[in-house]
């Protein structure tokens, strides 16, 4: 490095002495992230070449420099708009050039100046400038020499407390009894506030605004200055209070040694060394097992890190790692508690004995996920608990609904107060066995937010191939999770994520029949209810009508949790009575209900009232809660041409109306209608329950049954309900849920139902033989053979479409 000084010290400070000139134009030198004060000194770095040019035309024309702070540091060829108003005149001290071309400056600031416009560009920024002069009115004598006051305190204290500042600064700054300057050198002195802040200052030429400025900064730095001072304070003291401690529990150690008293620690550690021995673990467990109670042993009771570690070793040791029960494997057993337990379900039952009977044969086999997808209360959860007790297995179960946290399946990590492990290691201490039936309820109704997705860590809990080393965040130890049988339940797969769906084999549980329900009243829920309300079957009696009619009139669902309740509500009635002093036996018969329970709440004729008129069909619907009836409503009016929905209808449906009103439109001559009735009407096409949103394509039959009806004037046949997708070449196509649609006509009285032909096998697999007796079922492959056998004769057509030559279409299932 040269040192290359401009002029001799003796001529600068000559110059310096002298008043203080500015030229009406200055070479301007922008600075990045720092602000120059006048009369304070300040080295700069100088890198850029127009500056490096800038500084050595400088030295040799004068040595004074405008100095501009820039608005963005970013910005490496700044212009007016991108520097502030107002900078410093500066003097340069001196200039030294290193070795890679750079300046290094000692610079003073002289006074503040005004950029007024840049008058040339290149080779370096130059600019007219202005002096901008300090504001100071007679007024402000008082409140500036109260302000200086405490300015100087304040800067005294900051200083005292900064470990930034020398303390020279405050002898420094007692001597300044200017207040602007005092302002300018205390800002310039402050390592700690920001450019911004910095360069308010000096835009503020009121030295009164200046100075109350100021103050406020340095009220709020000593504020800062004393809150870590007192942390640091507290930290010192309470490190100084924990060596105490250690040094007292030490000597405390010694004198229990010597007087021979028992040493309470190291039994806790030798009883739990002992039970890491005899817990079966893996070796790898084992191994870290022993490493933390090493660990625990070393530390001090009262350390706050005892009692974490303490927890951890309580949970790892607790675990079932080598705790099983032994599977009961007794097929035909295993069919009589399945059988006792839940009427109907055969599909489901089948698969539980084949899973069983491959157990028996090969007992390694991974064991499947299985997923029971059905409405609400078919026996879901139920069906789990009677699979656990038909193996002899321990039974877990874990509700899954309204669950958001990734740790509710993971755990949390022990760093956090309060951590536990995850549902699963908790079932699993809990059932204190490593192969339990474990369910894990509502898999559909899980949730994430910004704590995690659980479906997602559900992931390697649910893969065989996976979870024979699960990892809990908490345990942090792989525990093997292969030989637990997991089962879910879910009433809907929509909610559930492919790659979590995948992983399971599901299992759909329909509806049950009236008969099955009858069943189920008579074996388990009549015995339940009366136990519960204190009665005896001795006392109350129902008989088969009365609750036949509790299941038609009173409830419209898949399940029978609320036929238990009617029930119940039966059950109450009779206790009431008996505790007012009447105890004569009741039975429960057909005339009795409606006393009790009022008037129907379902009626059948209902839908033979609906469908009177013309324009009103009658189709079928899967709902998660089971199938049910859905009337489709059509009437035309005088128009242009417009086609209206209603009914809070979905995409899918509003196509398959569209469809049906084309494809009548297209064959309308068959029916007898004009084939221009279009033109001057306008069709509305209503479903009610209009709050209950729907769609699908399900109802594509039924809708164009009620235009058909509607525009010819034949009314649709009340006993019949249909289900089927229709294209616009007049196709039927299969749809789904056909066991739940088929329930929902059953449960209203309908006795035939128009299916798609293809849709033929589902009625074979899924249906009871007393199901299929009792209905009608009429397979279809055409719109016209629905509407053929849906419309009422009429003598007025002019013509009545005939079935086509196909395979027979009514088909009554035997």
């Amino acid at each position: 490095m040269s040192d290359e000084p401009a002029v001799d010290n003796e001529t600068d400070q000559e110059q310096l002495d002298k008043p203080v000139e500015i030229p009406a134009e200055l070479p301007l030198l922008p600075l990045r992230d720092t602000v120059l004060f006048p009369n304070s000194f300040m080295p700069l770095a100088v890198a850029r070449e127009a500056s490096v040019r800038l500084i050595d035309e400088a030295t040799s024309s004068g040595r004074m420099i405008g100095v501009f702070t820039q608005r963005e540091a970013s910005t490496e060829e700044p212009l007016q708009e991108d520097l502030y108003t107002i900078g410093t005149a500066t003097h340069i001290h001196k200039m030294f050039k290193l070795p890679d071309g750079s300046l290094r400056l000692i610079v003073q600031g002289l006074t503040r100046v005004r950029l007024d416009r840049i008058v040339q560009t290149r080779p370096y920024l130059k600019a007219a400038v202005s002096t901008a002069e300090d504001l100071l009115r007679d007024e402000d004598h008082i409140e500036i020499d109260a302000l200086q006051r405490n300015i100087k305190s304040n800067f005294q204290q900051v200083v005292s407390l900064s470990p930034l500042l020398s303390d020279d600064l405050q002898a420094l700054a007692a001597n300044i009894t200017d207040s602007g300057k005092l302002a300018d050198f205390i800002a310039s002195s402050l390592t700690t506030i920001g450019t911004s802040i910095k360069q308010e200052i000096l835009d503020t030429l009121d030295i009164r605004a200046r100075m109350d400025s100021l103050n406020r900064i340095l009220i709020k730095e000593l504020e800062v200055l004393e809150l870590g001072s007192k942390i640091q304070s507290q930290v010192q003291s309470e490190v100084g209070k924990n060596q105490r401690e250690y040094f007292l529990r030490e000597q405390m150690k010694a004198i229990q040694k010597e007087l021979g008293e028992g040493d309470e620690q190291a039994k806790e550690i030798d009883e739990l060394r002992t039970k890491i021995e005899s817990a079966g673990m893996p070796e790898g467990v084992k191994k870290e097992a022993l490493r933390e109670l090493d660990r625990l042993s070393k530390m001090p009771v009262a350390a706050a890190e005892y009692t974490v570690s303490r927890t951890y070793m309580d949970w790892i040791v607790a675990l079932p790692w080598s705790k099983r029960t032994e599977d009961s494997i007794d097929l035909k057993k295993t069919k009589d508690v399945l059988d006792a337990d839940h009427s109907g379900l055969e599909k489901v039952k089948d698969r539980v004995i084949e899973y069983l009977a491959v157990r028996k044969l090969n007992p390694d086999v991974k064991g499947p996920i299985l997923c029971f997808l059905g409405p609400p209360g078919v026996g879901k959860t139920s069906l789990a608990r009677s699979i656990a007790n038909s193996l002899g297995r321990k039974f877990v179960r874990v509700s899954l609904g309204g669950m958001r946290d990734e740790a509710e399946i993971r755990g949390h990590r022990r760093t956090y107060i309060g951590a536990l492990p995850g549902q699963v290691i908790q079932g699993l201490r809990r059932a204190e066995s490593k192969n339990p039936v474990f369910i894990l309820d509502e898999i559909d109704k899980l949730g994430s937010d910004f704590r995690g997705d659980p479906a997602s860590a559900l992931l390697e809990v649910l893969d065989p191939e996976q979870n024979n080393t699960f990892r809990d965040h908490y345990l942090d130890v792989p525990f093997d999770l292969s030989e637990v049988l997991f089962l879910t339940t879910a009433n809907v797969l929509d909610p559930v994520p492919p790659a979590l769906r995948d992983r399971m084999e599901v299992l759909e549980l329909a509806g049950y029949t009236e008969e099955e329900k009858l069943k189920i009243a008579f074996e388990h829920l009549i015995e339940k209810q009366v136990k519960n309300h204190g009665l005896t079957t001795e006392q109350l009696e129902f008989s088969e009508p009365a609750i036949r009619s509790v299941i038609r009139n009173y409830t419209r669902e898949a399940g029978v949790r609320n036929l238990e309740r009617e029930i119940g509500a039966l059950c109450r009635k009779v206790a009431r009575r008996r505790a007012e002093g009447d105890e004569a036996p009741v039975v429960i018969a057909l005339e009795t209900v409606a006393e009790m329970l009022g008037a129907p709440v379902f009626l059948d004729e209902e839908i033979e009232n609906r469908t009177k008129n013309p324009g009103v069909a009658v189709g079928l619907a899967w709902t998660p809660a089971g199938g049910e009836v859905l009337f489709v409503e059509a009437s035309r009016m005088q128009g242009g041409g417009t086609l209206t929905l209603t009914g809070h209808l979905g995409d899918v449906m509003k196509e398959s109306a569209r469809t049906a009103l084309s494809w009548f439109r297209a064959n309308a001559t068959h029916y007898g209608v004009d084939p221009t009735f279009y033109k001057d009407s306008e069709i509305h096409l209503h479903v009610p329950s209009g709050a209950i949103p729907k769609d699908g394509p399900s109802a594509g039959v039924t809708m164009v049954t009620a235009l058909a009806s509607g525009l010819t004037g034949r009314p649709v046949r009340g006993d019949i309900a249909m289900t089927g997708e229709i294209t616009l070449s007049g196709r039927v196509l299969p749809v789904g849920g056909i066991k739940e649609k088929v329930l929902a006509a059953r449960r209203h009285g309908i006795t035939e139902v128009i299916l798609p032909r293809q849709n033929e096998k589902n009625i074979k697999e899924d249906l009871t033989e007393e199901l299929q007796r009792e209905l009608t079922i009429h397979y279809v492959t055409e719109i016209e053979e629905v509407v053929a056998r849906a419309l009422m004769p009429s003598s007025a057509q002019t013509h009545t479409p005939t079935l086509p030559a196909t395979p027979e279409i009514r088909h009554t299932v035997n």
